[in-house]
């Protein structure tokens, strides 16, 4: 049972197309559609043009006044979806237009009966369809180069004739591919132009050691520490990268929260067994930091050796061997911050022999490489 409330045949609106092109615009190139369905159009230059007088427009359209036929039929207009050939609809009060694509002939010679067929609104891509000249003039608003929108034309026609759909307005439909396109391109040619290898004598910015160091509290040391092996990683790797930065204030982020923890299960101060072995989170932390576990697995032996002739107690020697395995691990590789540190690690010497055991924190204890040197 009908509803009174629906006196006539209700509009039929697309929701993808509206959310596409706008509502307003989707109902009025319905409303276009459906007249185009039942009035024959004139063949121009491959297009179906129809001429719609007011009141039959008004008739369709009752809900908008000229102007807002005027302005919605400019947008169509606009967005390449519809060609109008006719003066302002509120100066002309008609409506002379024509869907933008080239309508596609069933043989070089049609039958006169087809001629005569009514032209439809949606239409199949032909296979050699054009934009209209407004189009070019849209994508040249955009600044997108005219060639690069050609190379982007036989891909879309292929694509569409593949797909075998009917569509309003092919126009619309490759300015927003050639749009989409242009993009992707110009992102990717960013992307290609600010990365960069990484250089064997990078440092991270004054901005990333302030966050690591100040906001974080990580030891300056222990961030220094992480440079060589940060670089020597990445140049073996040989990615660009435009974000070495980030990437460097994660990597140390891992790393210290991994030491810290560390520290924390080892407190107790106790001299060096003769078969002490660093525990499976000191070679957790050497994988953060992409240090080969053999050439720390080298180290012990002489580690050990050291400090049992040294006869001092330690806190944790899971971090003194931890440290000690970094700072060797530079040096080895030769990387642009070894002298930087070795004159740091040389000033440290100094400084920590003044300090008595009771003066000294335990940051100074956990980062005290002087026996080394």
């Amino acid at each position: 049972m009908s509803s009174s409330l629906i006196p006539e045949k209700p509009l039929l609106v697309s929701p993808s197309l509206a959310a596409t092109i706008g509502l307003e615009e989707a109902t009025m190139l319905a409303v276009l559609n459906e007249l185009a369905d039942h009035r024959p159009g004139e063949l121009r230059d491959g297009y179906a043009w129809l001429e719609l007088d007011e009141p039959l427009l008004v008739k369709h359209l009752p809900f908008w006044t000229a102007h807002d036929i005027q302005r919605i039929s400019k947008s169509l207009r606009d967005k390449g979806i519809i060609l109008l050939n006719s003066a302002p609809f509120i100066q002309s009060r008609q409506l002379t237009f024509a869907f933008n694509e080239v309508t596609e002939q069933e043989s070089p010679e049609p039958r006169a009966e087809a001629r005569n067929t009514p032209v439809r609104g949606a239409n199949r891509i032909a296979p050699h369809w054009q934009p209209s000249d407004e189009v070019w003039q849209q994508l040249a608003q955009r600044n997108i180069p005219e060639q690069f929108a050609r190379d982007q034309l036989p891909e879309f026609i292929t694509y569409w004739r593949e797909r075998d759909e009917p569509a309003h307005a092919w126009g619309a439909k490759f300015l927003r591919g050639v749009v989409h396109a242009w993009r992707n391109h110009e992102t990717d040619f960013r992307r290609r132009e600010s990365a960069a290898p990484m250089d064997r004598n990078w440092r991270p910015s004054h901005d990333a050691m302030e966050v690591l160091v100040k906001h974080a509290a990580i030891n300056l040391q222990f961030v220094e520490d992480a440079i060589p092996e940060f670089v020597l990683y990445w140049q073996e790797r040989g990615e660009p990268s435009r974000t070495w930065n980030s990437k460097f204030i994660q990597h140390v982020r891992r790393q210290w929260n991994r030491y810290t923890a560390t520290v924390e299960n080892d407190t107790v101060p106790k001299p060096i067994p003769a078969e002490w072995q660093p525990g499976e989170d000191v070679y957790d932390v050497l994988r953060l930091a992409n240090i080969d576990i053999n050439f720390a697995k080298g180290l012990i032996k002489e580690f050990v050796i050291f400090w049992r002739d040294n006869k001092q107690v330690q806190s944790s020697w899971n971090t003194k061997f931890l440290q000690h395995v970094k700072y060797h691990w530079a040096r080895s590789h030769s990387l642009g911050s070894t002298d930087t540190q070795s004159q740091h690690h040389a000033g440290q010497t100094t400084h920590s022999s003044s300090k008595r055991t009771r003066e000294r924190s335990l940051v100074d204890d956990l980062t005290d490489r002087s026996w080394a040197f």
